[in-house]
């Protein structure tokens, strides 16, 4: 995913759900609904999102220090953490307690009663705007990967986010136009709380799936499977590299990975050889893969047993 295609996706969420979060707002003080409520709450909170995912972007681009020499581009994991948080205490907290008040101490809406569901209408056509915006910049990147796959295989946080906040915002307003609905026309307040007890379960479910594979991304992920084969051919493409003995990888940030490898190279060659035939792969595996931008390649001579030893290391691995 390219950093601009996400910034284009969150600022199409954020233009919209500042303009929901308003109306959804005004329709609650005139007619008390709790759905209108949540769903009020759920816009306010999708909106600091938003602006914490820029904020994320914009420190990510800082140049290493000394006290980082790697960067600082898994800020975007850490923000995206922190909505995940908000997402669940903001959004799905707040709207599991209204819910369950609500259903408690039903009240039906007697004033201003079709203002909630214009507004809700309203509100799916600009969030259906902000989801397209998502799925079309995703779909740049996505290929012929599922959306589960896509959401839980990216390594840049922004798409994955927006799109499980859009679809998760696009649900929630069924459920609230559900309950709203249902409670015009029975004049029986429990289907609005009942209705935002659903919005509460499904933020809370999103938030939840978000946290799981941001943390992952903050443990640290590498390559994927295509990417690793990419390299292995890039390092062996080349002379003076007999083998690939061991690899590792990891991504410094969405569009930084860290490639180490040791290398099996002829005993024959001279220092100088080595030195040039390094560099020569170094070139050979950025042009293959652009984002291994931090390579450390160390050359060994290899024998059966230190096959022996790398294969009995990548045993003990977890796989990728």
């Amino acid at each position: 995913m390219s950093a601009e295609g996400g910034t284009k996706a969150i600022l199409a969420a954020l233009s919209a759900n500042l303009g929901i979060a308003v109306t959804k707002f005004v329709a609650f003080l005139l007619t008390g609904s709790s759905s209108m409520l949540a769903e009020s709450i759920h816009s306010v909170a999708d909106s600091g999102n938003q602006g914490l995912l820029l904020l994320g972007g914009k420190r990510s681009r800082r140049r290493p220090t000394a006290e980082h020499p790697f960067g600082y581009g898994r800020e975007r994991y850490i923000y995206a953490f922190i909505v995940a948080i908000v997402l669940f205490s903001v959004g799905g907290l707040f709207a599991l307690y209204e819910g369950w008040h609500k259903i408690q101490h039903p009240e039906p809406i007697e004033s201003w009663q079709w203002v909630p569901v214009a507004v809700l209408v309203v509100s799916i056509g600009l969030e259906g705007y902000s989801f397209r915006t998502a799925i079309k910049e995703s779909n740049h990147t996505r290929g012929k990967t599922s959306w589960v796959d896509y959401v839980r295989r990216a390594k840049a946080p922004e798409l994955p986010v927006v799109l499980l906040e859009d679809a998760g915002a696009l649900t929630g307003l069924v459920f609230a136009l559900l309950g709203v609905g249902l409670t015009l026309i029975t004049g029986n307040g429990i289907w609005d709380g009942i209705g935002t007890l659903f919005i509460g379960a499904l933020l809370v479910v999103i938030a939840a799936v978000l946290a799981i594979e941001t943390k992952s991304l903050l443990l640290g992920e590498g390559a994927n499977p295509e990417d690793i084969t990419k390299l292995q051919k890039a390092i062996t493409a080349g002379p003076g590299v007999e083998r690939v003995i061991h690899m590792k990888t990891l991504y410094l940030g969405p569009e930084e990975l860290l490639v180490a490898a040791k290398i099996a190279v002829p005993p024959t060659e001279s220092a100088e050889e080595v030195a040039r035939h390094i560099n020569e792969t170094e070139q050979r595996i950025r042009a293959a893969l652009p984002i291994a931008r931090v390579i450390y390649l160390e050359p060994d001579i290899f024998s059966p047993q230190l096959a022996a030893a790398t294969k009995e290391d990548a045993a003990a691995e977890p796989a990728h």
